[in-house]
């Protein structure tokens, strides 16, 4: 049962929702965990709430209705007695699944090595259904630059007038954030080759960002700047993963020796099952939480199932919904090669902005809605309905 499932139960249409908006609240200076919670209620009364701007949790109407009056310093008793009143529901079940939160809360704040997003009482598809006020996640290209030969060829440089400058990219951020969008990700091209990387992500943590980065991994083999990253508040890591390079793995290994979540992509081509197939189980002896996984050509779907499944076995979650820096086997745009849509939260819970602040709908789609840097961030929302 999911949770809240009995208080779902109540719900009656004439419920009206709780106030649109952002909330916020930090504890005292003096209190020693030093906690911050941002609330996001949207029209439909669902919400995301960030907490210690690491983990952001997607709510369903009760959650986010106890979120509502917990960051509102609501005595427990007063918000139990409010919600049961306002659902005509027992008040021994209100309490029930008031401290089931309450404790889902308090282990989310003391645990490490944490799912950057994490969805409360609704399956995951659901949040991409449902009209919202803006993006949950924004994914930054902010290079088309790469280490690889390869890849560089493949980056649509000829999109891009110009790379935008580390105070662009602050006034960028600022706009992100004052629209409540709580998570981006850095990606490219490769990203660590902008020196000012540590700068962009402290600044968008010191707004109260999450903040992920998408890799291939070789700078973090190099113990100074993997400390750069991690005292720059950064919450989580995708390493595009090359099983046959030595370096990569090492990526891997240190990341995962340190207090961060971290994903490893792996792309599947014609010639590189079986080393994919080794690849996921030397990573799950190495205590890996979550793998992203594509293939190169749609003729290796039902190979890709298969390695779905080994994932699946492992117990390892399969993350599907972070792009990869564009490669030579850009799974995007294959798919938008062979007529297919991309998966449905592109355009609803993320969109995808170039190195010069062209906002896209996701990586490699044609159409511009707008410059995120000189236009209203209403008016580049708003693209998808006109």
């Amino acid at each position: 049962m999911n949770i809240f499932q009995t208080i779902k139960e109540y719900f009656f249409p004439t419920i009206s929702p709780l106030p649109a908006g952002m909330y916020h609240y930090q504890t005292p200076i003096e209190d020693e965990e030093n906690i911050r919670y941002h609330l996001r209620l949207e029209a439909d009364a669902s919400g995301i709430l960030i907490i210690n701007a690491s983990t952001v949790l997607h709510l369903n109407q009760t959650a986010a209705e106890f979120a509502y009056h917990l960051i509102h310093q609501e005595e427990d008793e007063a918000i139990v007695t409010k919600v049961a009143k306002r659902y005509r529901a027992a008040k021994e079940q209100v309490q029930a699944d008031f401290d089931q939160f309450k404790e889902q809360i308090d282990a989310l704040i003391h645990m490490t090595d944490l799912d950057p997003v994490t969805f409360f009482g609704f399956d995951r598809v659901n949040p991409y259904s449902s009209d919202i006020s803006a993006p949950y996640r924004m994914d930054l290209a902010i290079t088309y630059q790469s280490s690889a030969e390869q890849a560089e060829k493949v980056a649509p440089h000829e999109r891009v007038i110009r790379e935008l400058s580390t105070e662009e990219w602050q006034t960028i951020l600022k706009k992100i954030w004052k629209a409540g969008i709580p998570h981006v990700n850095f990606t490219g091209g490769e990203p660590t080759l902008r020196p000012d990387l540590i700068e962009i992500i402290n600044y968008a943590e010191d707004l109260g960002m999450v903040t992920g980065l998408l890799t291939d991994g070789y700078r973090l083999t190099e113990p100074a700047y993997l400390q750069q990253l991690l005292q720059s508040g950064l919450d989580h890591i995708m390493i595009l993963l090359d099983p046959q390079s030595d370096q990569s793995w090492e990526a891997v290994r240190d990341a995962l020796a340190e207090d961060i979540f971290v994903t490893v992509h792996l792309t599947l081509t014609e010639n590189n099952q079986e080393i994919i197939t080794n690849a996921i189980e030397k990573l799950s002896d190495m205590g890996i939480h979550s793998i992203s996984i594509s293939a190169s050509t749609l003729h290796l779907k039902s190979n890709l199932e298969k390695l779905q499944q080994l994932i699946a076995d492992k117990q390892i979650t399969l993350t599907w919904d972070i792009p990869v820096p564009y490669s030579s086997f850009n799974p995007v745009a294959l798919e938008i090669e062979n007529g297919d849509l991309p998966i449905s939260g592109s355009g609803k819970a993320w969109l995808y902005v170039e190195p010069d602040g062209d906002v896209l709908e996701a990586q490699g789609m044609p159409d511009v809605w707008g410059n995120l840097l000189s236009e209203n961030w209403t008016d580049i929302w708003n693209f998808k309905t006109e």
